[in-house]
């Protein structure tokens, strides 16, 4: 479901991912969790295998939409915001709205010009770099038995992220680019490849920019964390969601810069304009104050600040994201370097708003029986259960790259055939769905009668 965080007039969607967190919580109020959980020691440290088994959780939900064949007519942005460049449109399918009631009418936004247009668009996307320092009881850097800071800095990373088929091309079945980029013209294949308005030519590509790096520093008691091998810091870390949520955005309006996102605002490097990303390395969320409750690895939003005369007081929605580097062997299932990060971008450009209602769907892994059951067009969230083919793997730049195959836009639209290139209901690997979700679900999933 769709999540809105109120606080002092500031507006902030979240992700589904983050819905059970929600409730914001002063900093003090954060008991020291680690004697509650086995495996956690006092000082918050565990094993390097903590994770091994836990569940990972990406992505957020969505309200607005597409025709069931793909055709109908769509026009240039929601009105009355100032927000990153989107189309929307609508699709037709018989389904049930979040509080079960019939609907067959499903309108959706999408990040840059429609295909139907053949206008391609380039967003720019700022990187920006946030190191987390885990504080100890006296509100200091922590330090390790062996002396070492507590620290994580994603400076190593962030060259490969820029490097990574996230910006850089790479040859998919619907073209040599972007990732986001193959995956839309994938999706709408039947559009682009007809011929009409000389539609080949549409894109919707990013431009990145590294920015200002960044930094949050984490109470004691809310965060858990496993040094290197050599008693470095660290191999993760694992946060409180709440008090991560309160340090990452700005808590008033005026917007001041005592968190990344407001200083990067205030700075101009996050702009209305921009899809931006606040990139960390291996550090993780839990959730309900409860280490043992993990681990979200990444979500997309975006931050809401009132309109101002310059833009002639539209509201503004910073479309953002969070996302981890994942280093290997922190999960199992293949999650790794930029399967996050893959994950939530896919999501940001099919649903920027955080708003995209479908027809409920249901999606099951058949071996682990590990299942998701939402009502949004979130494209990630459908694959991130799946145990044989979440991932898929790029050889690129010297480096081998994890990003998360995602579902096509005719799975959420109850599309048979579908109408995305081949066919297909998933991307890049078209074997990860290989058929549509169960169809007249109501809220939880549960078959209409």
């Amino acid at each position: 479901m769709l999540t809105i965080r109120f606080r002092e007039g500031r507006r902030v969607a979240l992700s589904a991912a983050l819905m059970m967190a929600i409730q914001l919580v002063p900093l003090a109020a954060y008991p020291a969790p680690h004697a509650a959980v086995s495996g956690v020691n006092s000082d918050g440290s565990v094993p390097r295998d903590f994770l091994k088994n836990a569940s990972t959780h990406v992505g957020a939900r969505g309200a607005k939409g597409f025709d069931g064949k793909n055709t109908a007519a769509a026009s240039v942005g929601v009105p009355g915001i100032d927000s990153v460049a989107n189309w929307v449109g609508q699709f037709t399918a018989p389904g049930f709205d979040p509080n079960g009631n019939p609907q067959s009418v499903w309108p959706f936004s999408m990040v840059g010009h429609s295909p139907q247009s053949g206008i391609s668009t380039t967003i720019r996307a700022p990187i920006i770099p946030v190191v987390v320092d885990l504080l100890d009881a006296n509100g200091n850097i922590a330090v390790t038995s062996t002396g070492a800071k507590l620290s994580i800095n994603p400076a190593p990373i962030i060259k490969p992220i820029v490097k990574s088929p996230i910006f850089a091309s790479f040859q998919y079945y619907s073209g040599f680019t972007q990732f986001t980029d193959a995956q839309q013209r994938a999706q709408f294949w039947n559009i682009i490849s007809s011929g009409e308005d000389n539609n080949n030519g549409w894109h919707t590509l990013l431009n990145p920019e590294v920015m200002t790096t960044r930094h949050m520093r984490i109470p004691f008691g809310a965060y858990i964390y496993a040094t290197n091998p050599d008693g470095s810091c660290c191999a993760f870390a694992v946060i409180d969601a709440n008090t991560f949520s309160n340090l990452l955005f700005p808590p008033t309006y005026p917007v001041d810069n005592t968190t990344p996102v407001g200083a990067a605002e205030l700075a101009g490097e996050m702009t209305t304009h921009d899809i931006s990303s606040l990139i960390f390395k291996d550090v993780y969320l839990y959730l309900n104050g409860n280490p043992a409750d993990c681990c979200v690895i990444g979500f997309h939003t975006y931050d809401f600040e009132p309109g101002i005369p310059s833009n002639g007081n539209l509201p503004r929605e910073y479309v953002s994201m969070y996302a981890s580097w994942i280093s290997n062997g922190i999960f199992n299932g293949g999650f790794q370097d930029i399967t996050a990060y893959s994950h939530e971008m896919a999501e940001t450009f099919n649903d920027p708003l955080v708003d995209n209602v479908t027809p409920w769907w249901l999606s099951v892994d058949a071996f682990t029986g590990a299942g998701n059951c939402q009502d949004d067009l979130e494209v990630g969230d459908v694959v991130e259960v799946l145990s044989t083919t979440p991932t898929f793997s790029v050889q690129m730049n010297g480096q081998t790259y994890h990003p998360q195959n995602v579902a096509d836009f005719s799975w959420f639209a109850f599309e048979s055939p579908s109408k995305a290139q081949h066919k297909a209901y998933s991307f890049p690997d078209e074997s990860t769905l290989p058929a549509l979700s169960p169809a007249n679900l109501l809220p939880g999933c549960v078959p209409a009668p």
